[in-house]
């Protein structure tokens, strides 16, 4: 999987790069059980800080996307990362309602805003 960061945008890397592994997972580019680079090896082919790195997969592994073992390293969640959960549908209402107000004032129809989706 290639990872591309935005340099130049407000959105700071350690999310980007969260937010690049879950699409390579949606995607199937990224197979439960596969490893991941190490913090220090993904750090220096991207040329970021690998503290960086360090925020995004520990992320990932809170969010049960990853698991990092001290020996086998960084992989991806061999059962997958877990269904949705009250919790998570509570967070994706909490992220959403406020997108479909700001696109109901732009007058942004209900058939683009679900076209999008």
């Amino acid at each position: 999987m290639l990872i591309q960061l935005d340099f130049e945008i407000d959105k700071p890397i350690y999310l980007q790069l969260i937010e690049q592994i879950i699409a390579g997972i949606a995607k199937g580019q990224l197979q439960p059980g596969e490893r991941l680079p190490s913090v220090r090896q993904l750090a220096a082919d991207i040329g970021i800080n690998m503290h960086t790195v360090n925020k995004a997969y520990q992320e990932l592994r809170q969010r049960e996307f990853i698991v990092i073992h001290r020996q086998q390293g960084v992989i991806i969640h061999p059962d997958g990362p877990p269904l949705a959960d009250e919790q998570f549908r509570n967070t994706l209402e909490e992220l959403l309602h406020p997108l479909i107000a700001e696109s109901l004032c732009r007058q942004y129809s209900e058939d683009e805003f679900i076209q999008l989706i």
